[in-house]
């Protein structure tokens, strides 16, 4: 993760890892099952007691390791939540130096040539984008065998893990705002991230399956965008092909608890991410 600053200079945070006498940036590998978003997450804060959150995706690295084996690095731009003071980091065996670096110091203290172009392509897309994640609500019950009001069709067991497991996913990219269709399987799919935060679902028949239309959808999905919160939308397989076009994006085809994180500035795409929750 390239975890960055400005006060008056623009830096970045490095590490030291005593083991290999490298500079490099914070970085992790991932738990049983976990996304790599949260690993990131939770690996730096691990590393340099700093809670984050993320931004647009960088290019990935890729290179061998000892015994010939493939390592995929997934990287981000991120800045920090409840302030940015290393001071007091405590040296251990893996870390014993974290430390804001100039970005031009940076390019000349990090150890690795695939970290100094990551640090490069980092300084390209230095620019604040806002983020919005498209959701499609967890698994629910089978509309064949539900006999009620199908606004009412609520999640399974499996569909309730899925909305559980959303909340490190989305608390990765810090998202503050939470809009839904008004229908329960879509509601509830964001109940546990609006428990865990404090925040509040915002409901709208508008991107339900009843009551959406084209132009509708459009014209919300264009006040989100305008807004540049950071914003979770929940909706339904039919209606996410005019939430895509409302963004200029192709229809995803997403499954039930999986999403899209949209990176946008000023009302244009720059950078999109699939992640799925299971």
């Amino acid at each position: 993760m390239v975890l960055r600053r400005r006060e008056g200079l623009f830096e970045v945070l490095l590490v030291h890892r005593p083991k290999y006498d490298d500079w490099s940036f914070p970085k992790g590998k991932l738990d049983r099952g976990e996304l790599a978003p949260v690993a990131a997450v939770r690996e730096v804060g691990e590393e340099t007691g700093l809670a984050v959150r993320l931004g647009r995706p960088l290019d990935d690295q890729l290179y061998v390791v000892q015994g010939g084996r493939a390592k995929v690095v997934h990287y981000w731009v991120a800045r920090t939540l409840d302030g940015d003071d290393v001071s007091a980091y405590v040296a251990n065996r893996e870390i014993d130096q974290v430390a804001w670096v100039p970005v031009d110091e940076a390019a000349a203290l990090l150890s690795y040539a695939r970290d100094r172009a990551t640090l490069q392509q980092a300084v390209k897309r230095r620019r604040r984008t806002s983020t919005l994640v498209v959701l499609r609500h967890g698994r629910a019950r089978s509309r064949e065998r539900w006999r009620a009001d199908d606004r009412f069709r609520p999640l399974l067991r499996v569909g309730e893990q899925q909305a559980d497991r959303l909340v490190p996913l989305l608390g990765a990219y810090d998202v503050t705002r939470l809009v839904s269709s008004s229908s329960t399987r879509c509601v509830t799919t964001l109940v546990p991230y609006a428990d865990a935060t404090g925040r509040r679902v915002v409901t709208d028949d508008g991107l339900s399956e009843e009551k959406a239309t084209d132009a509708g959808v459009a014209e919300r999905i264009g006040a989100l965008v305008d807004a540049a919160k950071r914003t979770v939308v929940c909706s339904h397989r039919p209606v996410l092909p005019a939430v895509f076009d409302a963004l200029g994006l192709a229809d995803a085809h997403l499954e039930p608890g999986e999403l899209v994180v949209v990176h946008h500035r000023h009302g244009k795409v720059l950078a999109t991410e699939r992640h799925a929750v299971h």
